[in-house]
């Protein structure tokens, strides 16, 4: 018979004792462990910054064969070097220059307002989440001179289908950036900054209307309103609104910049019409802005097939 051998409570046996080498360096292997775990975090991080999605990343994009007609495209450096950009200077030719103090990384944007689903992201996780598209538009400014240009981007229907309008929702108002640190223009007082343009819903979902955010193949430089802008190719130039920081959904139709300051001359629907004139020129023709020469004017910039059955009376 085995014999009955009592233990204490307090007994441990020799394989449970710690051994007097890992005793003595117990401080040092709790420093590596505290090390390891900074290395982790600091890993993670390291890892969520090289997530971080980079907008600049699949250009060019394929373009859509149904926005691709045989047009002469405009110079991409006439183009890149002529624009209206009053928040940092009315003079055209000389836009390009003065953006280098601009940020558009990070470029937050909200889309609020009538909508069941309102929304705050940065545009390049906004870019992210949407497949892009370049499409060959017509764009037409108001002060008779055009271009054909290739943009990149995505249907504005799109966001506006993920944010869900609601049924009282009638408008869409876009805001531009307000950064008087970074763009010289504002120093004009005179102009009811921010910048803010809009559309009827119903214009804002048309499948014309687009949210850019390249140009040539390429993102958007800063004079061409980068990182995200409005293109509407049937509407005069200056409602394609630039470097837009907020869409709010609207049950009345929203007062603009132009609009408030001469409403006669720049009124808040702006079709590209050939026979209205500007009060103070006509519209029936139009200038290229690299070659200099001049071509007719087309009823609604030439898309009145696609959009003329959203004016009915005109």
């Amino acid at each position: 018979m085995a014999n009955l051998i009592l233990r204490p409570k307090w007994w441990i046996s020799n394989r449970e004792i710690t051994h007097e080498h890992a005793f003595t360096h117990r401080r040092h292997f709790l420093r590596q462990l505290g090390l390891m775990g900074i290395g982790a975090t600091l890993g993670m991080a390291s890892l969520h910054a090289d997530n971080k999605p980079d907008p600049s990343k699949g250009y060019p994009y394929a373009r859509n064969p149904k926005y691709s007609p045989e047009w002469r495209l405009t110079d991409e450096k006439t183009a890149a070097k002529y624009n209206n950009f009053y928040e940092f200077t009315t003079v055209k030719a000389a836009v390009h220059r003065m953006v280098d103090k601009f940020v558009i990384d990070p470029w937050p944007i909200e889309i609020t307002g009538l909508v069941e689903k309102p929304m705050k992201l940065d545009v390049a996780e906004l870019i992210s989440q949407i497949t892009l598209e370049e499409r060959v538009y017509r764009f037409r400014c108001v002060e008779a001179w055009s271009m054909i240009v290739p943009w990149t981007g995505f249907p504005l229907s799109a966001l506006l289908k993920k944010v869900q309008p609601k049924a009282a929702a009638k408008f869409v108002r876009f805001q531009s950036f307000f950064k008087p640190d970074q763009a010289p223009g504002f120093a004009e007082t005179s102009y009811p900054w921010p910048y803010t343009e809009g559309l009827r819903l119903e214009e804002a979902m048309h499948p014309l209307t687009m949210l850019a955010t390249g140009i040539y193949g390429k993102p958007l430089p800063k004079q061409h309103g980068a990182p995200i802008r409005v293109v509407v190719p049937w509407k005069y130039g200056y409602k394609s609104i630039k470097s837009i920081v907020k869409i709010e959904l609207v049950d009345q139709q929203p007062s603009t910049l132009w609009e408030t300051l001469a409403p006669k001359e720049y009124p808040f629907e702006s079709n590209v019409n050939p026979t209205v004139p500007h009060p103070r020129w006509s519209q029936a023709t139009e200038r290229l802005i690299d070659t200099g020469g001049r071509a007719n004017t087309l009823p609604f910039n030439g898309y009145a097939t696609e959009v003329a059955s959203l004016y009915p009376k005109s």
